[in-house]
């Protein structure tokens, strides 16, 4: 990344393209890395997309990647009641890899009732916020809300793992640790992708969980996250309307 907020900033960071020149010559690939129409990496930072993957959902590898990742630290295992609270692409995603733990529940809530459709697809349940389920094993809280992390504190059973998968930037959350947090004996964990959780880390390398995450990909209805695309040269004239817009998820840049 290079600049700073405010504009002009140099931003972004999932791309999926061609190989232009090098050993992976004609291959395509998945990258991090600021966007723009052409760049120069070293080969060990691409990773090269499986036959399977169309390119057009291969975007996704990076929300698949943080929703394992999330899904590791949560320790959610088979037969668990699971809440996913947040519907946006990585909320959505971690209830996706939930639901195919055998004999799992799990539910996506979410304020939008239009991402019921969006859950019943992915092989989840649905709920708003007003009738959410309570005493959950696993609650995993992605809507970078705090009304969401007090939501998921107030459903989860007794000895029950909550994890913090949002990130608030600068901004101080309240935490409503009083009531029953203590006496329920709640575990408050934060996931983040940049660390692999310390239960993997002798058997797992980012190389590894990266190829997993295209691995995971491997499914037509994961397309009903993208939610749209626009041609890079109409950005300026679009921008707004796409990140007002409520049903955006995940909407693709092509140039």
């Amino acid at each position: 990344m290079e600049g700073t907020f405010p504009f002009p900033v140099k931003y972004g960071y999932c791309n999926v393209g061609e190989v232009q020149a090098g050993p992976l010559a004609g291959r395509h690939v998945f990258s991090l890395f600021p966007h723009q129409t052409h760049f120069c990496l070293p080969q060990e930072n691409l990773n090269v997309l499986p036959s399977h993957l169309p390119l057009e959902r291969a975007v996704l590898a990076a929300n698949m990647e943080t929703a394992l990742n999330i899904l590791w630290d949560s320790g959610a295992g088979a037969g668990d009641r699971i809440a996913v609270i947040g519907a946006g692409v990585v909320g959505s995603l971690v209830g996706y890899l939930a639901a195919q733990l055998p004999g799992a529940v799990v539910v996506l809530i979410d304020i939008n009732p239009a991402r019921e459709v969006l859950a019943k697809t992915l092989g989840v349940d649905f709920a708003s916020t007003d009738d959410a389920p309570h005493d959950c094993d696993v609650v995993i809280h992605a809507s970078a809300n705090p009304d969401g992390l007090a939501l998921g504190l107030s459903i989860a059973g007794e000895g029950a793992t909550v994890i913090e998968a949002s990130w608030y930037g600068d901004k101080i959350v309240p935490v409503p640790l009083g009531g029953a947090f203590h006496s329920r004996r709640l575990r408050l964990i934060a996931s983040q992708v940049g660390h692999l959780p310390p239960t993997r880390l002798p058997r797992w390398s980012y190389a590894r969980r990266m190829a997993t995450a295209l691995d995971l990909l491997a499914d037509d209805r994961l397309d009903l996250l993208i939610s749209g695309e626009t041609p890079f040269a109409d950005l300026p004239h679009r921008y707004a309307d796409i990140l007002a817009a409520p049903d955006t998820l995940c909407h693709r840049i092509r140039y």
